[in-house]
Order: C-alpha cells, then structure tokens, then sequence
C-alpha cells in the first residue's frame, strides 16, 4: 500500500480490530499549523512494531519467534488504544513521569508496594522502556498478578532493553528446548537472572544434571543461588566431590534435589560433610552414602555427636548397635529426640522389643506411630492372643509392608473368624483404639505426634 505521496505504507491487521497502518521510513517533516508532532512514546511503539515486523534471524527458533512476535504485536496494539500514558502523549500532553502512578495503574502494584519499587527506578523520565518490558512479558504469557510480582520483586526489570536483553533470552532459552509455559515459570523464580546472559550456561547444565524439569524447578525454587553461583568455582568442583565418593549421577540428582545448598556451598565445606558421613558409619561407595551425606549436611560435628549420644541412651544401645542402626538408616539423625523417645518407649515398653532386634531394624523408626506402628502391632497381638497366628510371627513383618499387603494378610483372612476386625483396625488407625485392643499405658498417646 502507499500513500498519496507515493511512499510505502505498512498495514497490521489483528482479528477483530480495524487494520494499523504507518509508514517503515517517514521522512521529515515541515511544522504544519494545527497538526500535533507525535510524542516519544508513539515513537517508541511505532520503532517496536517495525522490529517485529521483520523476519526472525535464522539463529533463532523461527516458530516460536513469530509466535512471540504475533503476541508482542497483540500487546502493542491493545497498548496503543488503552494505555494513559500513550493516549496522552498522542494527544500532545506532556507530563512529568509519575513513576509510583505508573506502577500502580500499568504493573498493578499496590501503593505501598509502588513507594518501596520507585525507588531504584526513580531515574526514569518517560514510560517508553517499561511499556515495551510490560508488553514483552505479557506476551509471553505472563498473567497480570505475575508481571506485578515480577515487578515488585526486581523494579529494575523495567528498565531493561526488550530487543539486547529480554528477546535474546527468550530465544536462547528456547533454543534450550523450554517450552513457553516453562520459561514462564523460571523466570518468575528470579527475574533478576534472567538478564544475565550467564543464566543460560547455569539452566542447560543443571537441566543434564537433574532430568527433569520438575526436579529442576523445585532445586531452583529451594536455593535461587543456584543461578548466581560460579559454575566452575563452585558447583562444578563439588559434583566432583560427590563423585570421588562413588556417587553416581542419578545418586547425585537425587541427593541434590531435596539439598540444592550442597551444589553452592564451599567445596571445602562438602569436602567436611562428607568426611563426618564416613564418621557415622557408611562407607563411600555404599548404597546408603547418599543418605549419610544428606544426614550430616549444614549439622555440625558436636550437634552429630549429641544425636548418637541421645540414641544410645533412649534405646539402650551399645557403641557398636548405635553404629549399625545409624548405618542402616542415616536419616534417623534428623528426626527429633521428641518423637524418638515416643517411639522408643512404644516398641520397647509396649511391644516388648530388644534394643539389638531394634538396632537391626531401624526403618521402624520412621513409621507413624499413630497411623502404622501402634494399630498393625494391634491387631498382630490380638491374633496373636487369640492363637489366629504363629506366637513367634515377628511384628517387624507386620510394620513394614505396604498398608494394601497388611490388609491381605492380616484383615481380610480373618473377617469371617473375627467380626468388625476391619472396623476395629480403621478405629485404630484413626486413634480410638477398641476394647479389644488394649495397651499396656497412656504414654503413647498420639495428639502431639506428627505423622512420617
């Protein structure tokens, strides 16, 4: 299309809404009486469409480009007809920059929130660069509350250049094999990183490292640092740590999912951690040394040695059975002596356990008291008592298989022999224990008790 001047005129059309016409190279023009010179803003939106109204480099993921390009031009344009600020510098206003009013009425901050935010962008003059940064994040998906946390969390964000910062990210990322939706979500983890060219490198390693992008999501949201720590300074030399230990990459995965802290700690410091989990017991290149080092990791060496202290008395152990119980279960380190002590007065006192037969066993240590231990150790007595079962039938047998096999085995063959077995077990579980079921003392209560 041209003009009557014979110039080329570009025209953008969105469904729904009248076509969008300006010109690619305006020329100059003289001031003409009663004619309005267009305002920065309009400039700066007019200079954007022509951008994305160019081919996407070959570079780039031509798809997911012109899609993003599609929703940006979407954005501009519902910009142009309802943002204030374009309309009043369209209409020749000019106004000083009211920054916290624009975080309040363009970002949807609150105005406390505005007040603290104007602060590190007090500098600005003209809306031009936090309108192409709105615009940008809401056509990559962002909702209305996500861009005013964003906002509220990184102010700076605003002053970022969409086409050297924003865009390049999204294509790189992209390039990654993140879909839209989950740059979406790393991006709400720390939008200050994601400026940084570096965040690339960091997301693609720590992507390989944990299979997944659900692990790696909830690793970032646990530790942010993860994205500012130096990759060949840091992290890099503590996977090798790990590695020196026997520790495969699966082994590392699942050791640093639920403890990202240990990838951005000083390798000197894990180096320590794992040098206290060959104290405890567990060898390096055993099964349970992963374990160990999640046990002992941020605890100190005085704190550890108060554990195996408190275990050995509330269990009676010897030196030698606390070593094999924290070598066969290294978690038990972490749970608390509270809940220990429970435990330990329900299986010796109660259910009349060995501290050796105990000490073997240790994964009972992390059953529920309220919801596994106490009612299954119920019912095995009770058939017990009653001879329905072997007298010598272990109550180990009976804690550690999975409730679907406790019912196969020790409900169902006998709801016929024993009326409301079933019912009385449910009651059990839930903590009204039946007559039937009667326990030796009150101490093994379970109103304060967490369930495992």
């Amino acid at each position: 299309m041209r003009d009557p001047g014979g110039r080329e005129i570009i025209s953008l059309s969105l469904s729904g809404s009248p076509p969008f016409h300006f010109h690619p190279h305006p020329r100059r023009r003289h001031a003409i009486p009663g004619r309005r010179r267009r305002g920065p803003a309009m400039l700066h939106l007019q200079k954007h469409l022509i951008l994305l109204s160019l081919p996407p480099r070959a570079t780039t993921s031509t798809t997911t480009l012109l899609s993003f390009r599609h929703q940006c031009l979407f954005s501009f344009a519902r910009f142009a007809a309802s943002t204030p600020a374009v309309a009043a510098a369209a209409a020749g206003k000019s106004a000083p920059f009211a920054v916290e009013d624009y975080l309040v009425a363009s970002c949807h901050l609150t105005p406390d929130q505005a007040t603290k935010a104007s602060k590190a962008i007090s500098h600005l003059k003209s809306p031009s660069r936090p309108d192409a940064v709105v615009a940008f994040l809401d056509g990559l998906g962002l909702s209305t509350a996500d861009i005013a946390a964003a906002v509220s969390y990184d102010p700076r964000l605003l002053c970022t250049e969409v086409d050297r910062t924003l865009a390049p990210r999204l294509a790189e990322l992209t390039d990654l094999g993140f879909s839209p939706s989950q740059i979406v979500r790393l991006f709400l983890v720390d939008p200050t990183r994601f400026r940084r060219p570096t965040v690339i490198s960091k997301l693609q390693y720590y992507a390989q490292m944990f299979g997944s992008f659900e692990s790696l999501l909830h690793a970032l949201k646990k530790n942010t640092y993860l994205l500012s720590s130096d990759l060949e300074k840091v992290v890099k030399p503590n996977v090798a740590i790990l590695r020196e230990c026997g520790l495969g990459a699966c082994d590392i995965a699942k050791l640093c999912i639920p403890l990202p802290r240990l990838l951005t700690t000083n390798p000197e410091r894990v180096r320590g951690m794992v040098a206290q989990a060959e104290h405890i017991g567990v060898h390096r290149g055993s099964k349970m040394f992963r374990h160990a080092v999640f046990a002992v990791a941020f605890i100190s060496e005085e704190k550890i040695a108060a554990k195996m202290q408190f275990l050995k008395k509330t269990f009676r152990w010897s030196d030698a059975e606390v070593r094999i119980a924290v070598s066969k279960l290294p978690v038990v380190l972490r749970n608390s002596e509270d809940r220990l002590s429970r435990v330990s007065e329900f299986l010796m006192s109660e259910a009349g356990l060995e501290p050796a037969y105990i000490a073997y066993r240790p994964a009972m240590l992390t059953y529920s008291l309220e919801r596994r231990l106490m009612p299954r150790y119920c019912v095995l007595k009770y058939l017990k008592d009653n001879g329905l079962v072997e007298s010598d039938r272990g109550y180990y047998s009976a804690f550690q298989v999975s409730e679907e096999v406790f019912m196969d085995k020790y409900i169902s063959p006998y709801k016929d022999t024993v009326l409301r077995l079933a019912e009385d077990y449910a009651a059990a579980y839930r903590g009204n224990i039946p007559a039937r079921f009667r326990l030796k003392g009150p101490k093994t209560g379970h109103a304060s008790t967490p369930t495992v």
